[in-house]
């Protein structure tokens, strides 16, 4: 390997023995770095990876030394063994579990029904939530927050309701031989979190480190007492807040350096790049790779194109359908196919278990929540892909998916992209421009509001997965937007 400046020196500081935070922008090889570092130590490593499939990726590309694992794999050979027993127990439906933990009655809570079956699933994505997080126990600010009790009063009302279920459920839980509540992986993790567990290492590595659960992140940096600390990850790529995740980065205690050269596109991709780490206020800019001539322009065939949600995802796909094109959806249908599912129950009068839907009574009580209620508006376009098109096209256009090898082009959304890459992109059409602000310019038009963090976060994520050529599609509009027009060029490489 012939390092770049960014990685010898992040190799000196490496060997010098300081804990590090590698800031690894889009494409600037931060495996192989790390892979680099390791070579040149004999000193025992472990390699914390992000799942499975990129834990078994680098134990190919490490050096004997330096042991690949997950931390759910490093929880299960320490304590998770003992608990094999309840791994392996058959699914139950969760209004059973609730049954089971003594959830027998509906409850109302201003003006909403809850059945046993809601309750049940809001006490066990308590404790999932207990799982992710660094807390010692379980408490109400686990309960999450359900569609239509938004209001405080109401939220206070449930969490005093659902808490003591989830600590019952927890306490089910510890239990190696038997127990009432489904045992999975992430409650080992949290068990062996709770011992406060000794990581038997020279040095850590940590990948994805803008993405880490609390947990792991409580996890890792409890070692810093005998046994160096390198995390590495992209905080602008930092986009799963909203399930869990923390940007570790961060506050962390150590030297910060910054890996700048993408090798995966070229100057012109790096500038729009640039210019949505700037809105997303992100210390680092890119610098694209000299012998790639990536362009930015209309794709009429794209190898990919990358949504901001579920539904515009489906909505995509189903107007590549109708072109006569074979096509992949990454993840699957299954998400698409459970919100079809649930928008057909509402519409035939039924009530649906679907977690996002579970309070509405009927698909008229929908409509006029995403249409009138603001904390509803992100499923104003699921009412509006169902009135257009109807549940049963939704379901046959979930049907006719193709395996991304066979497929022509490949639907994700922006989220399930990250990590990925193709030759050429498409932005979807649902990444929205934020909305007007009370002010107005000097020739009294409306001055657009402030892109939000995240909204930023996530275009970068977007923009970045293309070697050759892009079709910023959906997010246009930021060339005519305050804080993306002009396109910063003038902007600094490096932190």
């Amino acid at each position: 390997m012939n390092p770049t400046d960014e990685q010898a020196a992040a190799a000196d500081h490496f060997h010098a023995g300081s804990h590090l935070a590698l800031q690894a922008g889009a494409g600037t090889g931060k495996t192989t770095t790390l892979a680099f570092l390791a070579h040149g130590t004999k000193r025992r490593g472990r390699y914390i990876a992000y799942n499975r499939a990129i834990a078994r990726d680098a134990a190919t590309r490490f050096p004997a030394n330096v042991t690949c694992k997950t931390a759910h794999a490093l929880a299960f050979a320490s304590v998770g063994h003992r608990y094999a027993r309840r791994l392996n127990a058959p699914r139950r439906p969760a209004w059973q579990t609730g049954q089971d933990l003594g959830i027998t009655k509906p409850v109302r809570i201003g003006e909403r029904d809850l059945s046993p079956k809601t309750l049940s699933h809001a006490l066990l994505r308590t404790v999932s939530r207990f799982c992710h997080s660094a807390a010692p126990t379980i408490n109400r600010h686990h309960v999450p927050r359900l569609r239509g009790l938004e209001e405080q009063p109401l939220h206070d009302q449930f969490a005093q309701l659902i808490t003591p279920f989830a600590q019952k459920a927890w306490a089910d839980l510890q239990n190696p031989d038997d127990g009432k509540v489904r045992f999975d992986h992430d409650h080992y993790l949290k068990i062996w979190s709770l011992t406060s567990p000794k990581i038997d290492a020279d040095f850590l590595l940590l990948d994805e480190a803008q993405d880490t659960n609390p947990v792991v992140e409580q996890i890792f940096n409890s070692q810093r007492s005998h046994a160096q600390l390198v995390m590495v990850g992209d905080s602008a790529q930092a986009i799963y807040q909203w399930r869990g995740a923390k940007d570790v980065m961060t506050g962390f205690d150590g030297t910060s350096l910054a890996l700048s050269q993408s090798f995966r596109f070229g100057p012109r991709l790096a500038e729009e790049a640039n210019r949505w780490l700037a809105i997303a206020g992100a210390s680092i800019r890119l610098h694209g790779s000299q012998t790639i001539a990536t362009e930015i322009g209309l794709v009429s065939s794209p190898d990919a194109v990358l949504c901001r949600t579920n539904v515009g995802a489906i909505t995509e796909v189903v107007q590549l359908l109708a072109t006569g094109r074979r096509v992949a959806l990454v993840g699957g249908g299954e998400n698409l196919r459970s919100l079809a599912l649930a928008a057909r129950d509402l519409k035939e009068g039924r009530r649906t278990s679907h977690p996002e839907l579970v309070l509405f009574t009927s698909w008229g009580d929908l409509q006029d929540y995403a249409s009138y209620d603001p904390a509803g508006c992100d499923l104003q376009p699921l009412v509006d892909l169902v009135d257009k098109h109807g549940t049963d096209s939704i379901l046959a256009a979930v049907n006719q998916l193709a395996e991304e090898d066979q497929a022509h082009v490949t639907v994700s959304t922006a989220h399930k992209a990250k990590g990925r890459e193709w030759p050429s992109v498409r932005i979807g059409d649902d990444f929205p421009p934020p909305r007007d602000s009370d002010e107005q310019d000097d020739a009294g038009r409306p001055i657009p509001g402030p892109i939000d963090d995240s909204e930023a976060r996530l275009a970068y994520v977007a923009v970045t997965r293309t070697r050759a050529r892009l079709d910023i599609g959906g997010l246009a509009w930021v060339d005519q937007h305050p804080d993306g027009s002009p396109l910063p060029t003038h902007l600094s490489p490096g932190l």
